[in-house]
């Protein structure tokens, strides 16, 4: 019996669970408390959902066709950095749907699914997509470009065709799909998708560098002879096209570590069909990775195609795409092993897994030093803000990468890793782990700067000191922070020279990803408790969610704010405000997928009362506010994607 099967057994099947209708919902609790004063971030929070309404109709009319597609009249699919494109196209709208989750309108999940529909028909016209999946690419930009279908999936889990094509996407990966095989246990190439195996990075002839824009990370691959520098390469055609053959040969085969992203298809076809096929091949693969990892100091990042760790780089455990040595190490690395592992565990209930994603971690803080700004390697563009305002002359930076000559290319350790590895386990030595960076940092963690990467991350250090007692004002600061990033898109979108009936040309798809009016990172973690979804490929872990109990809608009502300013062990505290004159009522949902267990909830100061289920029914009269302490066990249910009004 797999560990997946034996936790299965004891978690409670979909009839007559949480997610049938009557009493399942909870007890319901009735606020009793008037609003005399509203607070800041109450009246922020709101001000943010109206603006955001405003700016993605602006967005979606300036840079879109009528059937939800990007104006777009160049073409992708050619040269030698010809697979790449198709995140780009998906990413400018990859968290509308949390949006619309968290109490965005409701015409906006509408107009996220019109628009993932027009672009997955014009990447199909343009050759990129096959069975609605990307062909063949890397996990590092897959995971990238499936956020918005994920978003999809868990905002509206009765639509039919998303379930049919998340159970298709899927398939893709586990025995008897194209991509994978069962004997040695791994996907086959770097590159894959519903094409099977591409082996190698381009239907071009071998070659590298693809782009000059590659040239700040340097060479992938060590052990070429006669090749000294990307210089070297840039400028002869020549020794281009020998360390192309050797990239295919010794990098373009065989598994790598960022591959784990893969685990989300069939996680979230687990999710929203229950069939246990999916959980087990994630239980599989991890697992197979946490094999790789045992008896060494580092998760290696390749494997051949015989299931042998440096099989193609003489032994090397590093050197595997987006591993280790290049182009970003730490970053995608630590992503996948985040993402793979929290999936795995999110399916079987095994907590053994969370190991492999504190491999990463921890060992790039065994060769952490203290370093000054002059010192800072690549993907430092997030932290000059932090510190240009710091006031030591060091702080502590960890390597990204390793390659012959060992660690190199230091910079502040991500937040988002760290942050989302805790936030999921909340066990003492992930919060161990953060207390060491935050002791060894020398710029403010409670300051809120006004930035926004694609990604949407990078306020992690704040929220946290905000969670444990040492930042009372950040909501309001991180409020007004995500309104300043919403308005200064506005506004460069209002600006933006590009030709509204021609659009960005190939070179520039990036363009619409730094003009998304919509951010959601301040809503997560205010008024769920959750940190932003990990960028390459995570789904949403969120710790509490809401349900509007009138409209049988995700999300918070029309004029309720939420803060959850608690997420310890032993209890989690929300306030809920309803800042109008009309009674609203929601239900409260522990966990994205109702898999946290709700034991006794406590309103305001009185007596604890018995839940026993993952859901609370609030009832909001006009202008009062309630206080609710929940004593919640993690991931004690099984999870599944479903409305709580869906019957069995």
């Amino acid at each position: 019996m797999t560990r997946v099967q034996v936790f299965s057994m004891l978690r409670p099947e979909r009839t007559g669970d949480a997610h049938s209708t009557g009493g399942a919902h909870g007890p319901l609790l009735t606020a009793t408390r008037r609003i005399s004063e509203v607070p800041e971030w109450a009246h922020l929070e709101r001000e943010l959902f109206a603006v955001q309404d405003k700016a993605w109709r602006l967005f979606a009319d300036r840079y879109t066709e009528g059937d939800g597609r990007l104006v777009f009249r160049d073409t992708l699919g050619q040269g030698m950095d010809g697979r790449d494109g198709v995140d780009d196209f998906y990413e400018p709208f990859f968290n509308w749907p949390t949006l619309y989750l968290l109490g965005g309108s409701a015409e906006l999940l509408t107009a996220a699914r019109r628009h993932w529909r027009g672009v997955t028909a014009q990447l199909t016209e343009m050759g990129m997509l096959s069975d609605g999946l990307e062909r063949g690419y890397d996990w590092f930009h897959q995971g990238e470009g499936l956020l918005l279908f994920y978003g999809l999936c868990l905002a509206d889990p009765h639509d039919a065709e998303l379930r049919e094509l998340a159970l298709r996407f899927a398939d893709f990966y586990l025995p008897g799909g194209p991509n994978y095989d069962p004997g040695q246990r791994l996907l086959r190439a770097p590159h894959n998708g519903s094409a099977g195996p591409r082996f190698g990075f381009s239907d071009e002839e071998a070659y590298f560098p693809w782009s000059l824009a590659l040239r700040p990370y340097g060479l992938p691959l060590d052990g070429v002879d006669d090749i000294a520098s990307f210089d070297d390469l840039a400028a002869s055609p020549e020794h281009a096209r020998a360390y192309g053959r050797a990239m295919w040969e010794r990098m373009g085969r065989g598994d790598t570590i960022v591959n784990l992203a893969a685990t989300g298809l069939a996680t979230n076809a687990f999710l929203l069909s229950g069939e246990q096929r999916y959980a087990d091949w994630v239980a599989e693969y991890v697992g197979v990775w946490q094999e790789r990892l045992a008896g060494r100091d580092v998760v290696p990042d390749n494997v051949g195609l015989n299931g042998v760790v440096g099989e193609y780089l003489d032994g090397r455990w590093y050197g595997g795409h987006y591993g280790w040595s290049w182009p970003h190490g730490l970053s995608p690395v630590g992503s996948a092993t985040v993402i793979g592992a929290a999936n795995a565990t999110l399916l079987t209930g095994d907590r053994g897994f969370l190991d492999l994603a504190r491999n990463p971690l921890d060992a790039v803080l065994r060769h952490a030093e203290q370093r000054g700004t002059d010192g800072m390697g690549t993907l430092g563009e997030r932290w000059e803000p932090h510190l240009r305002a710091m006031t030591a002359g060091r702080t502590l930076m960890v390597p990204q990468r390793h390659n012959d000559s060992g660690w190199f290319d230091f910079t502040v350790m991500p937040g988002q890793l760290p942050l989302a590895l805790w936030h999921f386990s909340r066990e003492q030595a992930d919060r161990d782990r953060i207390e060491h960076l935050r002791a060894g940092s020398h710029w403010d963690w409670t300051a809120v700067h006004t930035q926004r990467i694609k990604d949407e991350a990078g306020h992690e250090e704040p929220w946290y000191e905000y969670l444990h007692g040492r930042n009372p004002h950040f909501p309001e600061r991180m409020l007004r922070s995500a309104l300043a990033c919403c308005a200064e898109r506005v506004e460069a979108i209002e600006n933006d020279g590009v030709d509204p009936a021609v659009g960005p040309d190939a070179l520039d798809i990036h363009h619409w990803q730094h003009l998304n009016p919509v951010v959601t990172e301040a809503l997560l973690q205010l008024t769920t408790g959750s940190p932003q979804v990990l960028y390459n490929g995570g789904l949403a872990q969120l710790h509490v969610r809401y349900h509007d109990a009138e409209a049988h809608r995700p999300g918070l009502p029309q004029d309720v704010a939420a803060l959850v300013s608690d997420i310890r062990p032993d209890h989690t505290v929300v306030e809920l405000l309803n800042l109008g004159g009309t009674a609203r009522s929601l239900l409260v949902q522990a966990g994205s997928f109702a898999e946290h267990h709700v034991a006794t909830v406590r309103v305001d100061d009185g007596p604890e009362r018995l839940v026993d289920g993952p859901y609370c029914r609030v009832g909001l009269p006009g202008n009062s506010r309630i206080r609710l302490t929940l004593t919640m066990t993690l991931r004690a249910r099984r999870a599944a994607c479903a409305s709580p009004w869906e019957t069995a």
